[in-house]
C-alpha cells in the first residue's frame, strides 16, 4: 500500500487530548497494568468480557460495572469458570454494582475509584431489542434510533469529563452520528466508535478471496470507508445503492482490479437476527483496544475502521501508532482523501434519515420523516437539539416501539 499520510486530531470538550491520554495509557502498557472498565453487561457487554478473558492476557484487569452486581456475578462467574477450563483466564474481574447511568454522579464515582485505562460502553436505553428488526423492514434507516443510541453515552462522557479520567473511551452504539453530535455540541464525545463499518469489513475480505480464488483470505487486505447505511444495506441486499464508494482491495499487498458490484453482491452473508449478532460488536471493541496495546507494545501502527472518529460523521479507516515520538491516532488518507471519504459518508448517513449533525442538532432528513409518517404513524422532529435528547428518546420508546411490541405480541 501506498505510504501513510498524517491528519491531526484536534483537542476535545474538557477531557484531555486523545494524545495526551494515550500518553498515560502507554506509561500503564509499559508497566503491564492495564485497567479495561466495560459500563453495561449486557449481550456486547458479556461477549466482551468473555473475548478480553480469552486474550489470557495477565496484564488486563476487568471492571464490569452496572447497576444490578448480582446478575453481574453469575455472567462473570461463567465466564471465569469458562475461561479457566480452556485454560485462558488470567484477568482478574471486579465487580461494581448500583452504577445508574442516569445519574452521572454515580458513573463518576466509579471512573474515579478504578482509574480505567479503557472505558467501553456497552450499554443501551432500551436493551434487549435490536433497533433494526423495527426499522430496516419498515423505514429501511436506522438514523431515528439516534436519541436512544446517544441517551447513556452522554452521560457517561459528562461523568469522564468530571472525573478527569485519561481512559480512551469506546462507544458501542450507533457512533456514526453520536459522537460528531456530542462534538458538535461542544461535549466530551468518545475516542472511538466499535462495529457498523467495521462489520463489513470481514465480509469484502471474504467476498474478495472467494473472486480471486484463494484461501489465505487473512492476506486480503481492505481501505473503505462508509456510513451504517451501507453496513447494513451491503450486508442485507448486496447493493451500494448507487452510491460510488471509496473502496481498494489488495491481496499479498498487491491491488486487485475486482468487479465492486459482485463484490457487494458477495457480502451477503445469512447471521441470526437476534443478540447473538453483538459478537461482531464485542470483537470490534477488543481489536480496538488490542490496537492500541500492540502499537505500544510492538512500535508498529495498527488500522482500525471506526465509526464517528474525531466526531466526523460516518466511517474511516484509523490508523493507531507513533508520530513524532508520540502514541496517536488518526484518520488514515494514504488511499482516500479526508473530502472523497466524508462525501460518501453524509452520503451513506442521509439514506439511513440523517441530514445532518450541527451545532448540537440532530437533523432528520424529510425522507425518513415521511417514512416515519408512513410507516409508524407518528410525526418525527426535523430538528432534535441537545438539549431535548432525554424526551426525544421517550418519545420514540413511547410513540415507536412500543407500539411495534405490542403488535408483533399480538
Amino acid at each position: 500500500m501506498p505510504s501513510k499520510i498524517f491528519r491531526t486530531v484536534e483537542g476535545r470538550g474538557q477531557v484531555k487530548s486523545l494524545e495526551q491520554r494515550l500518553q498515560v495509557v502507554e506509561e500503564h502498557v509499559k508497566k503491564n497494568a492495564i485497567k479495561v472498565m466495560i459500563i453495561g453487561l449486557g449481550s456486547v457487554g458479556t461477549y466482551l468480557l468473555d473475548y478480553l478473558v480469552s486474550k489470557n492476557d495477565p496484564a488486563i484487569r476487568i471492571v464490569a460495572a452496572g447497576r444490578d452486581a448480582d446478575k453481574m456475578q453469575e455472567k462473570v462467574n461463567i465466564i471465569r469458570v469458562s475461561g479457566l477450563i480452556r485454560g485462558v483466564n488470567k484477568s482478574l474481574i471486579e465487580i461494581e454494582g448500583g452504577v445508574e447511568l442516569n445519574d452521572i454522579s454515580s458513573i463518576q464515582m466509579v471512573i474515579k475509584k478504578h482509574q480505567p485505562d479503557f472505558i467501553v460502553n456497552a450499554s443501551r436505553a432500551y436493551p434487549g431489542l435490536k433497533y433494526g428488526s423495527i426499522s430496516w423492514t419498515n423505514i429501511r434507516a436506522y438514523g431515528i434510533w439516534t436519541p436512544l443510541a446517544i441517551r447513556f453515552t452522554k452521560n457517561i462522557m459528562d461523568a469522564c469529563d468530571l472525573a478527569d479520567t485519561n481512559a480512551i473511551v469506546i462507544n458501542t452504539s450507533y457512533s456514526d452520528a453520536v459522537i460528531p453530535w456530542l462534538k458538535s455540541a461542544g461535549k466530551a464525545f468518545p475516542d472511538f466508535g466499535s462495529g457498523n463499518l467495521n462489520h463489513l469489513i470481514p465480509r469484502i475480505k471474504f467476498a474478495a478471496a472467494r473472486q480471486l480464488g484463494v484461501e489465505d483470505f487473512w492476506n486480503v487486505d481492505v481501505m473503505f470507508a462508509a456510513g451504517h447505511f451501507h453496513d447494513v444495506c451491503i450486508s442485507k441486499e448486496g447493493l451500494a445503492e448507487g452510491v460510488e464508494l471509496p473502496l481498494k482491495i489488495y491481496y499479498q499487498s498487491e491491488e486487485q482490479d475486482l468487479p465492486l458490484d459482485k463484490i457487494y453482491r458477495d457480502c451477503r452473508i445469512a447471521m441470526p437476527v437476534d443478540q447473538t449478532r453483538n459478537m461482531m460488536n464485542a470483537s470490534s471493541n477488543v481489536q480496538i483496544i488490542t490496537a492500541v496495546i500492540d502499537a505500544i507494545r510492538t512500535g508498529e501502527g495498527q488500522r482500525v475502521f471506526v465509526p464517528g472518529f474525531d466526531g466526523q460523521i460516518g466511517g474511516y479507516p484509523v490508523l493507531i501508532g507513533y508520530r513524532e515520538g508520540k502514541c496517536s491516532a488518526w484518520i488514515d488518507e494514504s488511499i482516500f482523501s479526508f473530502e472523497e471519504m466524508n462525501k460518501a459518508d453524509r452520503q451513506s448517513m442521509a439514506l439511513d434519515g440523517i441530514e445532518d449533525v450541527t451545532d448540537g442538532k440532530l437533523i432528520y432528513t424529510e425522507d425518513l420523516i415521511q417514512k416515519v409518517r408512513d410507516a409508524f404513524g407518528a410525526e418525527l422532529p426535523k430538528i432534535v437539539d441537545y438539549e431535548d435528547i432525554d424526551k426525544t428518546a421517550k418519545w420514540i420508546i413511547d410513540e415507536i416501539i412500543m407500539p411495534q411490541l405490542a403488535k408483533k405480541d399480538e
